[in-house]
């Protein structure tokens, strides 16, 4: 069964985990989109998903950015993989910072995506190219969940990448 942890909850869990890094500011909500895509796909099989987008954002409390920044690093540190998304309507610069920190790291699996009208396509492709040379730079939420079939239903595999 399919649990999604939002922004800023967070639960003890032991089923393999996915966090959804990618824009959330001036983007659509593709975390929704997905989330669907993979319940659809995967409903029967145990994963927690880290979304960070929250359904309503206190924008006006000023200590609830430093709660989203600490939880979407604590997440992001305790997931077993992470799949970047980068949408079209932003430049999405703090998943630039988070695909350079933990894609370059090669402590986690990684999936990347890259909406066709996201400006800085080639630069995200080819810097993932360099730096992680075994993952394929993918262009929709379907190709995402495509690529969720290396790992899913293979516990071991996602654990021990």
């Amino acid at each position: 069964m399919i649990k999604v942890v939002e922004a800023p909850n967070t639960i003890q869990d032991l089923n393999p985990s996915i966090f959804l890094a990618g824009g959330i500011t001036s983007c659509p909500d593709w975390q929704k989109i997905l989330i669907e895509k993979i319940t659809n796909r995967f409903g029967n099989i145990d994963l927690t998903l880290y979304n960070p987008r929250r359904e309503n954002f206190p924008i006006y409390d000023p200590s609830a950015m430093n709660e989203q920044v600490e939880w979407e690093y604590n997440h992001l540190k305790k997931s077993d993989i992470i799949v970047f998304w980068f949408s079209g309507g932003s430049l999405n610069p703090i998943v630039l910072y988070e695909l350079g920190l933990w894609g370059n790291s090669g402590s986690r699996q990684i999936i990347v995506g890259v909406d066709p009208n996201y400006q800085r396509k080639q630069d995200v492709v080819l810097q993932t190219k360099l730096a992680r040379p075994d993952v394929t730079v993918v262009d929709s939420l379907d190709d995402i969940v495509h690529s969720l079939l290396r790992f899913v239903g293979q516990p071991e595999r996602i654990k021990n990448g």
